[in-house]
Parts: C-alpha cells; sequence; structure tokens
C-alpha cells in the first residue's frame, strides 16, 4: 500500500465549511479523480483517509494536511492536481508527498495564526499583546461538551505581536484589503497579529486567545477578527516559528530517486 501525504487550504468562502462538510467533499474528489483507494478490512469498510488538526469552522488556512492509503501506486504531483482539479475553488490540494517516515502527528506541535483586528489600533494591538505576554496566566472560559471549562491560554502561546509590516492576510479572498495599518476599504485602522500556540490539552485557540487579550488589556475589536492559519508543525523554541511538517519526506523522496 502507498500512502500519500496531502496539504490543503480552506480559502474564501470556504472558510465557513466544517470539518464534516470538507471530508464530503475530499470523498466526492477521490471518486470523480478514481482514486485507487486502499480500504479498511471488516464488514463496513472504509477509504483509509486520516485528518490531522483540522481548523476551526469560520478560519481560513493554508497549511491543513491529511493521510490517504493507495492500493495502487501514483505520481504524488499527478494525484494532486487531479484531486485539486476536483475540488472547488478555496478548498485547494497544494502539495503531496510520499509517506518516508512515521509518528507526523507528532510533528504538528504548534500553530502560526493572523489575526486581522478591523477597528484596532496596531499600537493599541501591540500594546495588548504585550500585556498579554507579560502576564503568568490568563484564564479563559470556553463552553464545551461537558460543560463550561476554565483553563490558562498563556502557556500555550509561544509568541503575539504585530505581524511584519509587509505581511498580507492570506485565505480570506475578496474580504482582505489591508496595507498593515488600515482597512482600504474603510479607512479604519486596522492592526494584523501574528500568532504561535503550542498544541496542547486542552486546546488553546485563537478565540481563546482573544479572549485572554479582552481580559488582560481591555481588547476588543468592534467586529470579528478574521483569523488564518498559515502554518502548522514543529516549533523551533529558539525563533517562535513553525517549520514544514513535511519536510522529512520530501528529503526522503529526493533521497530515493
Amino acid at each position: 500500500m502507498q500512502r500519500i501525504r496531502l496539504r490543503y487550504t480552506k480559502r474564501g468562502r470556504l472558510r465557513f465549511t466544517s470539518h464534516r462538510d470538507f471530508q464530503r467533499a475530499f470523498e466526492r474528489a477521490l471518486r470523480r479523480s478514481a482514486v485507487p483507494m486502499a480500504y479498511s478490512a471488516g464488514f463496513t469498510p472504509h477509504p483509509k483517509v486520516s485528518y490531522a488538526n483540522a481548523a476551526p469552522t469560520g478560519t481560513a488556512s493554508e497549511a491543513e494536511y491529511l493521510e490517504i492509503g493507495l492500493a495502487e501506486r501514483r505520481d504524488p504531483e499527478a494525484l494532486r492536481r487531479q484531486l485539486d482539479e476536483s475540488l472547488p475553488p478555496g478548498l485547494d490540494v497544494t502539495e503531496a508527498v510520499e509517506v518516508a517516515t512515521g509518528n507526523f502527528v507528532e510533528r504538528l506541535e504548534a500553530s502560526e495564526w493572523l489575526l486581522r483586528l478591523p477597528g484596532v489600533a496596531p499600537a493599541e494591538a501591540e500594546e495588548a499583546a504585550a500585556a498579554f505576554l507579560a502576564a503568568d496566566a490568563v484564564e479563559v472560559q470556553r463552553m464545551t461538551k461537558n460543560g463550561l471549562r476554565t483553563f490558562d491560554a498563556r502557556a500555550a502561546v509561544a509568541a503575539i505581536g504585530l505581524a511584519p509590516a509587509d505581511a498580507a492576510l492570506v485565505g480570506i479572498g475578496d474580504n482582505t484589503g489591508t496595507d498593515g495599518a488600515d482597512d482600504v476599504r474603510t479607512g479604519a485602522p486596522c492592526a494584523i497579529l501574528r500568532l504561535v500556540v503550542r498544541h496542547a490539552t486542552p486546546a488553546v485557540r485563537p478565540d481563546d486567545v482573544l479572549s485572554g487579550l479582552r481580559s488582560t488589556a481591555d481588547l476588543a475589536p468592534p467586529v470579528p477578527a478574521e483569523v488564518t492559519r498559515l502554518a502548522q508543525g514543529p516549533l523551533d523554541e529558539q525563533t517562535g516559528t513553525v517549520t514544514d511538517p513535511l519536510a522529512l519526506d520530501r528529503a526522503a523522496a529526493e533521497v530515493g530517486r
């Protein structure tokens, strides 16, 4: 059985698709592309597809991952093109590599996010981020299936601050329009924060960090933040950057050529 790891995106209006919505769309793409899927054993066989750390509904993403098992060998790049053409624009398959290493999920140690805050001045957002980082703990609450839960959002945050001046918020599609300081559509101030969050238990989401910014610095954007995941993978603690989780598989493929 050949295994392929895929990186895909959720962009524009497709950021509102749930994980289950994407699963259905992807399964249809597999059928349209006539991908020779491997199936599980038992009375109700299922195609061998596994997903990793799906982004929350309503957030865009440039770095979602899944793995599929094939009954026949296929060229990863040709397979990527077939699947990409069979999915709607916004759900884009951007990379495919043959699996050469294990423990992939363990490599997804952290995520890098961009938080676009319409109506918030960059200086105000920078001050709030500094206050958040200075806190020993930032308790937030979230409703879960087991009821209201309180946890520390600060411990999971590896980095937070203003995004570089040349940063562009991808994934939002036609709704994006900012130069990093002002929304070009309205002329109102617009801050963009870069956030790196470790994958921990319980999982700390961008919304939890925004709640923490509200409690520590009274930062409350007048409209909901627009959130995009830029990357997920191994965390370089020294630089606070998230590196490529497919690098080991890609390197192994190069050696095998």
